[in-house]
């Protein structure tokens, strides 16, 4: 037998560290090769860790809710001889730099570095060499195992063995395991209503009571919790870390190296909504939620093709200013964990129609915490729908890298001129915060004012193409 040690992997995000939030494995027990045995939490997203090996776990190093570095062990394996696989460097199927600027190799570089094979959501390659497929959803089922610790490790270096009922949990999604743990909620006492028993986000809401019930307890809970004896506590402290902790840095650094500037524009936007309705009414689009965000992202880049000044970035290391001939364009989206930015990639390329269907997939996986870090990374310029919360307008922090973000505000009924009298129009106002050093006053007001204009009139679309 051969212990091998399985160090915190580089998730492929720029990180140094991880919070482990579950095991799904305890000492003892036997995993096969590419077997969910952890969860741990970026900056960016919620991800399982599959086994980098064949064996028995022989020892858990870190407990749940620790920090850990990147490239510090956590456990360690005892695996058979001969059974330890070959060092090889998987394909991580997410889009690099080199997408758009590819690099050839040297003629004599090296196919692949031999290397532990570690890589987040996909395991190492299996007998044959054909990589597993990657499951639409996994499940926490490590199932329990009476194989014994290895005698040379001592006692009190074990972590405690995991109870049976607790290594038994339903299956279940990240997101959904992640939201049971926050309401107190024992998902061994859920009975699932998914495809095969999957226990899903409708059964905790129906099995536990929500967050903003707690938070805000209505009479009859006050009356029985008694006067003066409430079990609120008087202030709750939580420790800044995961998304909160990488977006307060990446607003701070932004907000104090980009010089920012901002223009507002409010418009008659009773066309687009007009048009939209038509939309969802037609064929094409009946399997896709094609709303006011899709109609703007489509504006967005068209403006950004006549103004592409928009769509850059300040390289101070290099003393550049880089104009990107692609978008990928960002979509603030705000989670129970936090703000996250995911981006459509090449958004300028797609029809209205793939826009809105990629942009549903972005925002739902983004709620569910199920975002790849390539959809995380990458991205050219923003939108913030902040109008969803029933703002006007606002001045947003660029995302770091970004020179300009577009706020949408809510669409309301007011009076407007329209066609020389005063008439009840939908009408919204547009806001952008662009950065100074890469734009001009000149070249922001000719973007904010395409964008008005096609969503102000789409037909003036024909005449921008």
């Amino acid at each position: 037998m051969t212990v091998k040690e399985f160090a915190l992997p580089d998730l492929g995000e720029g990180l140094t560290e991880s919070e482990l939030v579950a095991w799904r494995v305890a000492v003892g027990d036997v995993v096969e090769l590419n077997q969910i045995i952890a969860e741990v939490e970026t900056a960016k997203a919620l991800v399982e860790l599959p086994s980098p090996f064949a064996g028995t776990i022989a020892e858990l190093f870190a407990e749940p809710g620790a920090t850990v570095a990147v490239g510090a062990p956590i456990a360690s394996f005892d695996v058979a001889d001969g059974e330890v696989p070959d060092g090889a460097v998987p394909d991580v199927g997410a889009p690099s730099v080199e997408e758009h600027n590819p690099v050839e190799a040297p003629p004599d570089a090296p196919v692949a570095l031999e290397r532990e094979p570690v890589l987040v959501g996909y395991g190492p390659p299996v007998e044959g060499g054909a990589r597993p497929k990657r499951r639409a959803r996994t499940f926490s089922d490590a199932a329990p195992s009476t194989a014994a610790a290895p005698e040379s490790l001592s006692e009190p270096a074990r972590a405690p063995e995991v109870p049976k009922a607790q290594r038994e949990q339903p299956r279940s999604t990240p997101p959904v395991r992640k939201l049971a743990r926050e309401r107190g909620i024992d998902l061994a006492t859920i009975v699932g209503t998914g495809e095969d028993g999957l226990v899903t986000r409708e059964d905790l809401e129906q099995a536990g009571v929500k967050p903003a019930e707690l938070e805000h307890p209505g009479p009859m809970q006050a009356e029985q919790a008694g006067a003066g004896t409430s079990t609120r506590p008087r202030e709750t402290r939580t420790p800044i870390r995961g998304v909160r902790k990488h977006t307060a840095a990446a607003m701070v650094s932004s907000a104090f190296t980009a010089p920012h500037a901002s223009e507002f524009l409010t418009i008659d936007v009773t066309p687009t909504m007009e048009l939209i309705e038509k939309l969802r009414g037609g064929r094409e689009f009946a399997t896709v939620r094609v709303g006011l965000l899709a109609v703007v992202a489509k504006a967005l880049c068209i403006a950004v093709a006549r103004t592409p000044s928009v769509n850059s970035r300040w390289d101070d290391d290099a003393q550049e200013i880089v104009v990107y001939g692609y978008v990928n364009l960002g979509i603030a989206a705000a989670t129970p964990r936090g703000l996250v930015v995911p981006n459509v990639k090449d958004a300028d390329r797609m029809s209205l129609l793939e826009l809105a269907r990629a942009l549903g997939e972005l925002v739902d996986a983004a709620r569910d915490g199920t975002s790849s870090p390539a959809v995380l990374t990458g991205g050219t310029i923003s939108i913030t729908n902040i109008g969803s919360f029933g703002i006007d307008a606002g001045t947003p922090i660029l995302n770091p890298g970004e020179a300009l973000i577009l706020a949408i505000g809510a669409v309301r009924r007011m009076p407007w001129e329209f066609r020389g009298d005063i008439a009840l129009r939908q009408v919204m106002t547009l806001s952008i915060s662009f950065d100074h050093r890469l734009i001009d006053g000149e070249q922001a007001s000719r973007f904010i004012t395409d964008v008005a204009a096609i969503l102000s009139d789409p037909g003036m679309l024909l005449t921008m193409v």
